[in-house]
């Protein structure tokens, strides 16, 4: 099945968790698999369905029976908080919240800093994040 210009809304308990949107959509029901691609943006909210952040890519692959996705080539995630993602791939639990990547990231904070590494896990909401092998520089003073 083929669709275009297609929203995928993810729900928990009946409560918008992330809106996905992109220009066209394959499902594979045979593998219970979809694809999209062109202008993939996907939206995440919290709890209480309040906007956190917004990823965009060029394509992603979604599992339909665990809402497992990852997303691929020019992936960025803009928080609301201010923390920005940048790397080449990253894939999304949406059943453990979590994202991540063992890619190479680099990571802006609204306070001025860039760090760069290899392989990145977060919240959806980016507020508890770690790069698993941090370089870079930072205005912060070690604790």
């Amino acid at each position: 099945m083929e669709s275009w210009t297609v929203t995928i809304t993810f729900t928990d308990e009946g409560k918008i968790r992330a809106i996905v949107n992109a220009d066209h959509l394959q499902k594979f029901n045979d593998r219970q698999f979809v694809q999209i691609d062109g202008n993939v943006r996907v939206d995440f909210f919290d709890e209480a369905e309040k906007h956190t952040s917004l990823l965009t890519a060029e394509f992603a692959e979604i599992e339909e029976i665990s809402n497992y996705m990852v997303a691929f080539e020019n992936v960025v995630v803009v928080s609301d908080s201010g923390v920005n993602l940048y790397t080449d791939t990253l894939s999304l639990d949406h059943e453990a919240e979590l994202i991540f990547t063992d890619d190479s990231v680099m990571v802006t904070t609204e306070e001025q800093d860039t760090l760069y590494g290899i392989g990145f896990e977060s919240d959806l909401q980016m507020e508890e994040w770690t790069i698993l092998k941090p370089s870079g520089v930072t205005a912060k003073d070690a604790e």
